[in-house]
């Protein structure tokens, strides 16, 4: 069974960084697509970036582009999203997903909330 287990969420001022860990178990990811996504308060759940593991090809939404970057650690089975320069629009509960590109199966973490001040 796959496990997602994030790490690093908190409280920060704005134009602080924080990174966030996803510790991935339960069997190779190397046909997978690791993403955060992130959901606000009364807002649908949004994507953030994704990363393949095979070649670690990224993607960002245009509302972090410049500002996070995501990155993968073989060694460790771990994703991260470094964040810098965060904006109070930022807060919200940050969610790890692995996606199996053959088969399209899911998996989410539990989240970790994020919460950037003013």
């Amino acid at each position: 069974q796959v496990q997602l287990v994030e790490s690093g969420g908190g409280l920060v001022q704005a134009g602080g960084s924080l990174r966030l860990s996803c510790a991935a178990s339960g069997r190779t990811f190397s046909r997978y697509i690791m993403g955060w996504f992130r959901q606000a308060p009364g807002k649908e759940r949004e994507f953030v970036a994704h990363i393949r593991w095979s070649d670690a090809t990224t993607s960002y939404a245009d509302s972090v582009k410049g500002r996070f970057t995501i990155s993968r650690d073989n060694a460790k089975n771990t994703v991260y999203l470094q964040m810098n320069m965060l904006k109070p629009e930022d807060t919200a509960v940050y969610y790890c997903n692995a996606r199996n590109y053959i088969d399209s199966s899911r998996y989410w973490g539990q989240g970790t909330q994020v919460t950037v001040s003013s």
